[in-house]
C-alpha cells in the first residue's frame, strides 16, 4: 500500500516547485517550510544530490480541526508535498503528495476521516493542476 500519490511531468524544475506552491495555495495551503534537500546535502555532507524539495503544506483551518479532534496530530504535521528531479534520461519532475488517510490512520481515530478526505481531495486537485500546465514526460 503505497503513502504518496504523485504525478510525473516534464517542465523546468523551479517552474514546477512555483506551480506546486501556487496550486497549494489555491486549495488553501500555505508552505509553513521549504527544505531544500539538494542544497542541505552539499552544505552539510559535501554531497552531489538530484533537485529535491520539501514543501511542509498546512491548511490552518484543516489544521485546527484535526487538533481540536486529536490534540497529538501535531507530530504528524505539516503534510509534506515533495518535488524532485527523476534520475531518468527524459528530464522529468515528480510532485508527490503525502496520503493523509495513511497519515492519519496512525491515530486510529474516526474523526479524523472526513479531515483526511478532505485534504487527499485538495492534493489531487493540486496534481490535476500540475498536470495540466506541463506535457507528459513522453511528450516533451
Amino acid at each position: 500500500m503505497g503513502y504518496t500519490t504523485q504525478q510525473r511531468v516534464a517542465g523546468s524544475f523551479d517552474d514546477v516547485v512555483d506551480a506546486t506552491v501556487d496550486a497549494l495555495g489555491d486549495e488553501g495551503f500555505g508552505v509553513l517550510c521549504d527544505i531544500d534537500v539538494q542544497a542541505t546535502f552539499a552544505e552539510k555532507l559535501d554531497e552531489e544530490f538530484r533537485q529535491y524539495r520539501i514543501l511542509g503544506a498546512c491548511n490552518p483551518g484543516l489544521a485546527r480541526e484535526g487538533l481540536d479532534d486529536e490534540i497529538e496530530l501535531g507530530a504528524l504535521l505539516p503534510c509534506n508535498v515533495i518535488v524532485y528531479e527523476d534520475e531518468g534520461e527524459d528530464g522529468a519532475v515528480t510532485v508527490s503528495a503525502v496520503d493523509p488517510a495513511q497519515l492519519v490512520g496512525i491515530a486510529d481515530n474516526p474523526a479524523l476521516d472526513s479531515i483526511a478526505t478532505d485534504v487527499s481531495d485538495r492534493f489531487e486537485r493540486v496534481l490535476e493542476v500540475i498536470d495540466g500546465e506541463f506535457e507528459s514526460p513522453a511528450e516533451a
